[in-house]
C-alpha cells in the first residue's frame, strides 16, 4: 500500500489525505464534502496560491495571465480544456498577474501568458507564450 498523498481542495483550502489510487475516483474533501477535483482551472489569489503550491502532493501547473491580455484571453478556453485532460494528475491554477503582483515579482514573470510547472514546491519548467490544449497537455508530460 502507497503513502497517502495531500491533495489542497479547491473550494475550502483544506489539506486532504488520501491513497494515490483514489485520485481517479472523484474524491471529495473531508472538511467541505465537495469535489477535490473540478475539471477546471482554479483562480487563486497569492495566499490561496502559496497553500496549493506548499501542500498539493501533485504537479501543479500555473497560468499567469492578465485581463487586458488579449493572447490571455485566447489562451483561456484552451487552457480550460487541458485541466479536464490533466487532472487529478496535475491541479491547474490562474494567476492573475495585475492583482497578484507581489507572485509576478518573486517569480520574474516577464511576458504572459506564461505557465510555470510546480512539483514539491518547487518550480520545475517554465513556458511563455500562447498554446493550444493539445500543446499544453504534451508539454506538462514531457516535464513530469
Amino acid at each position: 500500500m502507497s503513502d497517502p498523498i495531500h491533495i489542497v481542495c479547491p473550494q475550502c483550502d483544506a489539506v486532504n489525505r488520501l491513497a494515490p489510487a483514489r485520485l481517479a475516483d472523484n474524491p471529495v474533501c473531508g472538511k467541505c464534502a465537495q469535489p477535490l477535483f473540478t475539471g477546471r482551472p482554479l483562480d487563486v489569489s497569492s495566499e490561496r496560491f502559496a497553500r496549493h503550491i506548499s501542500r498539493n502532493d501533485i504537479p501543479v501547473l500555473v497560468d499567469f495571465w492578465a485581463e487586458w491580455c488579449g493572447p490571455c484571453k485566447m489562451m483561456a478556453p484552451a487552457y480550460a480544456q487541458a485541466a479536464g485532460r490533466l487532472e487529478p494528475r496535475v491541479r491547474l491554477l490562474k494567476v492573475n498577474t495585475e492583482l497578484a503582483q507581489d507572485l509576478s515579482a518573486r517569480f520574474a514573470i516577464r511576458s504572459i501568458p506564461t505557465l510555470a510547472l510546480f512539483k514539491g514546491g518547487r518550480e520545475i519548467a517554465r513556458q511563455p507564450g500562447a498554446m493550444d490544449a493539445g500543446n499544453i497537455v504534451a508539454w506538462v508530460q514531457s516535464k513530469l
